[in-house]
């Protein structure tokens, strides 16, 4: 008789092992701080952020399991948050970050209140990446309000937050609030600090930058010397080099230009013996110095000091950016050009094309050169429209264009213009058609249907519609223009003048009267007018012209 085969007892499949093994770890409360501690230190040594990435979210799932009284868990989704930040995933850190928010409540202690700050002040942060200003300082400000509360609103910390508030409004070009959180930073440092410390020169560098923007010079000045002051008391020569260039910068501004020329003068001394001849920082000044003779119609002594910068941006020391240093040759080039030396201009202007392409070999660099390539293009083209290179101005602005074309920027809109003023001296009037067209739309969504730039572009517009015989169309737009500038600037100003002269052109060619009804009636009565053609020459010739 055989006997009985025995019943073998199966083995588990590796995925209930490897659930068997998760479910493990998350009942255990002593796996939280480890993998904690294992993702900090996956960063620290600059090993694989997905890794670290991993350890985190793991960690924040144990102390979600196992909450306990401390801050471990809004510490851990902080850094989930962080290294999603740091592989560029910015939309995807801010629901963390909010999570982190909610599941700390700021009466628990101190330390719970400094982790719901902390917080809003990286909420802050990923939202200022993303270029989202005013989200940004509703999360900055919410964590200053935790700040005042957990200490006092004259704490030493809470004016690192106002100063860092100050500093958001200002890039979000809102000055008076800018001027409020600056002046809060200067107060709390001066109850805290000696006389003239190098916290109180520092905010008043940021309230110089602030009172410059509101127009506000004089008080401007009067920051930037009391920082200058405190800077020399504590032996801080570089930044009072720094801060007599942005007093040179304002006495530039306000034509004073002995004063600007001696403050530059210094720092360029300074810049001289702490950082070295070859610096960029020297450069950077021999070019102001240049700009500066240039206005004062010195124009031998703007060339020398061009010259200078020149031979410092060719052979820069180690460590300068790529773009720096194109920036700087197209500065000289400027420099070069208003000395009317265009092809010395030109020639500036293809080595700094050349250096920003040696330099963005990969994507990020790629994506961070192709917005100051596009500033050099651009530059490019003017100068060959100036001398009447206009194919080459064609070429030079349609590269400028593709680089910014993902951007519906001002400067993407005035392009636009300037090519397609580039194919009307060209005779590629539909082309040039396309071009305002854009631009206009552009404009008008940028800066308003009644800015200057934007009637300046629907004025090329109707002319380009005159040109190839679309009178019709042409007539509408000058209309529309003439009713925005009358409205504007009154009947009796000569811009105004002039668009009635070119209008009434127009119509006395189209056989009829200047329209002054309403739009809607003029579409209820029908128009009999008869559209004229034109040759292109003939158009060309007459006294209807184009706007830069």
């Amino acid at each position: 008789m055989t006997p009985p085969c025995p019943k073998l007892i199966p083995s588990p499949s590796p995925s209930t092992q490897s659930l068997e093994l998760k479910q493990t770890w998350l009942d255990n409360p002593d796996h939280g701080p480890y993998l904690l501690k294992l993702a900090r230190d996956t960063i620290v040594s600059d090993e694989s952020p997905t890794k670290a990435l991993d350890y985190a979210i793991r960690a924040a799932k144990s102390f979600e399991r196992f909450p306990g009284t401390g801050v471990e868990l809004p510490m851990s989704l902080h850094m989930v948050a962080a290294i999603h930040c740091r592989l560029g995933q910015f939309d995807v850190a801010i629901p963390v970050l909010e999570r982190a928010i909610e599941v700390v409540e700021p009466g628990n202690g101190l330390d719970h209140a400094l982790a719901k700050y902390s917080g809003y002040m990286q909420l802050g942060d990923t939202y200022s990446m993303l270029g989202q200003l005013d989200q940004s300082i509703s999360c900055y400000e919410a964590g200053l309000m935790i700040q005042i509360h957990a200490f006092t609103d004259s704490d030493p910390k809470v004016a690192e937050t106002c100063r860092y508030l100050a500093e958001a409004h200002v890039q979000a070009m809102q000055f008076e609030k800018a001027k409020k959180y600056c002046k809060k930073t200067l107060d709390i440092h001066k109850q805290h600090s000696p006389p003239a410390s190098p916290q109180e020169a520092t905010d008043r560098r940021l309230m110089a930058l602030i009172c410059e923007a509101l127009g506000d010079s004089e008080s401007a000045l009067e920051h930037l010397v009391l920082a200058s002051m405190a800077m020399i008391a504590h032996g801080h020569d570089a930044e009072v080099a720094a801060i007599d260039v942005s007093i040179g910068d304002i006495y530039s501004s306000l034509c004073r230009f002995d004063e600007a020329i001696f403050a530059y003068q210094k720092a360029l001394t300074i810049f001289n013996s702490t950082k070295g001849e070859s610096h960029l920082s020297v450069a950077s000044l021999f070019v102001r110095l240049a700009e500066l003779y240039n206005r004062t119609g010195k124009s031998r002594e703007a060339k020398s000091y061009a010259d200078n910068a020149l031979r410092i941006y060719l052979k820069p020391q180690a460590g300068a950016s790529y773009e720096e240093i194109s920036s700087g040759l197209v500065e000289i080039s400027a420099v070069y050009e208003a000395a009317n030396e265009p092809e010395e201009a030109f020639k500036v202007l293809q080595r700094a094309t050349t250096i920003l392409e040696r330099g963005g070999g990969g994507e990020g660099g790629r994506r961070s050169g192709s917005g100051s390539m596009a500033g050099i293009e651009a530059q490019m083209g003017v100068m060959f429209y100036m001398v009447g290179k206009y194919g080459e101005a064609r070429k030079a602005f349609e590269g400028a264009i593709e680089k910014l074309r993902g951007a519906k920027s001002a400067m993407f809109g005035i392009l636009l213009n300037q090519m397609g003023l580039a194919c009307i001296q060209l005779y590629k009037i539909g082309e040039a058609v396309r071009l305002f067209q854009e631009a206009k739309v552009v404009l008008e969504e940028q800066y308003g249907v009644y800015h200057s730039d934007t009637l300046a572009v629907s004025s090329n517009l109707a002319a380009a519609y005159d040109a190839m015989g679309s009178v019709e169309e042409a007539i509408e737009i000058l209309e529309e223009i003439l009713k925005v500038r009358e409205e504007m600037l009154g009947t009796a100003n000569p811009e105004v003048d002039e668009e009635r002269r070119r209008l009434e052109e127009l119509l006395k060619e189209a056989g009829r009267a200047r329209n002054k009804k309403a739009k809607s009636l003029q579409i209820l009565l029908g128009s009999n007018s008869l559209r004229m053609k034109k040759e292109v020459a003939k158009r060309w010739t007459g006294g209807f012209s184009f706007r830069l």
